[in-house]
């Protein structure tokens, strides 16, 4: 395995990331969603640091991806939060290392913006999700997940 992240290279997301971050997710999900990352990518760009958004690569080609952004006081939340948003990795490069390589840059990028907490939302059914997060450091938050479905 190490053999395998010793040719991981991990650089700032770009635009031209566009279409191989809407491959990997379309593989995941198993419909594509151009259009959510284009405004995520694209659209939302200027309102996050540009090294909160990272991309691993392996012989040229991009086999995951993660989103973060730092908070600036929406919800009173203080601007010393930081959130992962997203994180995707290619079914074919899964379970080697590359989520945490990823996490752990967005992590020390983040650290740069002064932030020193950092939060993320799971589904509570996902355990391989969970499990990552907890092995990461992650422990159970304060705030409370609320839906109303109209």
């Amino acid at each position: 395995m190490s053999n395998f992240l010793d040719k991981l290279s991990v650089r700032q997301m770009t635009k031209g990331d566009l279409d191989s971050i809407v491959e990997i997710d379309t593989k995941v999900l198993g419909e594509s969603r151009k259009d959510y990352w284009v405004t995520k990518i694209i659209n939302q760009a200027e309102n996050r640091p540009p090294d909160a958004s990272l991309v691993a690569e392996i012989d040229g080609k991009v086999a995951g991806f993660i989103l973060g952004e730092v908070s600036g006081w929406e919800f009173k939340v203080p601007n010393n939060i930081g959130w992962i948003d997203t994180i995707g990795i290619d079914p074919d490069y899964q379970n080697r290392g590359i989520a945490k390589v990823l996490a752990v840059g967005l992590i020390d990028s983040l650290q740069k913006y002064s932030v020193d907490t950092i939060y993320t939302l799971v589904n509570w059914n996902d355990w391989d999700l969970l499990q990552f997060f907890h092995a990461m450091g992650f422990s159970r938050g304060d705030m409370i997940n609320l839906v109303l479905k109209v």
